[in-house]
């Protein structure tokens, strides 16, 4: 695995979101800790603010748990059943499920819309997770219906219509996205309530996403926290900085 590496093979494309910087990665990585941990100390010099851009957050998880009597089975039962309907080597979901789904990422393109409007704004906006549209899969925060798995035509048009939300999603390109790389082995031992299968496919098709062309800095999670804050917390910096130098020029050059 290669890791600790900026990949700008295609800093030529025009369009990115400036003051928008996303973290991404397997489950494990730490994706959670880095981006508060980043807002705190950029908050002392920058307008920051952190926004999550999946669908259901481990602090929801968390939340659920801690429901009287029934919360440890209650979750253990509703991620369950939400692996058996995202994962794409399964067959596709029932219509009532796939309704949900495209309706779950209708929300994430609002969601989405916000974050952009935000970062205009001029506000530095820390993402946990970013949406993507070269493949399909909630757990990759692809699409979640997946054309490549589904038969009939109501189905396959609703899946295509959910296939151009993500692509629609996709033009929204980060400033800079923070890769979070880890192995299997690890990932499992720091989340043992997740599926071993699961998290081996999900690092491997994280690895593979180039989020539309954006600028990615690979870090390696395994290595001592400090030194990945340190690391993101200098690349964010120096987004943060460009970003506001940029709206300076902009108020400057504009008609007295």
């Amino acid at each position: 695995m290669q890791t600790d590496r900026v990949n700008t093979d295609n800093e030529s494309s025009p369009t990115y979101v400036p003051g928008l910087v996303a973290v991404v990665g397997c489950d494990g990585t730490g994706k959670s800790t880095l981006t508060a941990d980043l807002v705190k100390n950029l908050q002392k010099h920058f307008v920051t603010e952190r926004r999550y851009l999946g669908l259901i957050s481990g602090e929801d998880g968390d939340k659920i748990k801690r429901l009287p009597f029934i919360g440890v089975w209650l979750e253990r039962r509703l991620a369950a059943k939400s692996e058996k309907t995202q994962s794409m080597s399964s067959k596709a979901p029932p219509l009532w499920a796939a309704l949900i789904m495209y309706g779950l990422s209708l929300w994430r393109e609002s969601n989405l819309g916000k974050v952009q409007r935000l970062a205009q704004s001029g506000v530095l906006v820390i993402s946990d997770r970013f949406p993507q549209a070269e493949m399909s899969g909630f757990h990759y925060d692809g699409p979640g219906i997946g054309v490549e798995r589904v038969t009939g035509w109501l189905m396959t048009r609703l899946a295509l219509r959910e296939r151009k939300l993500y692509q629609r999603m996709a033009l929204c390109r980060p400033e800079l996205i923070i890769r979070l790389d880890i192995d299997v082995e690890t990932a499992f031992a720091r989340k043992p309530d997740h599926s071993y299968e699961e998290l081996q496919d999900k690092i491997a098709v994280m690895v593979e996403l180039n989020y539309n062309g954006s600028r990615i800095l690979d870090l390696d999670s395994r290595a001592p926290y400090n030194e990945v804050l340190e690391k993101a917390l200098d690349a964010v910096s120096s987004v943060a900085v460009a970003s506001q130098r940029r709206q300076q020029e902009v108020v400057c050059n504009q008609p007295a």
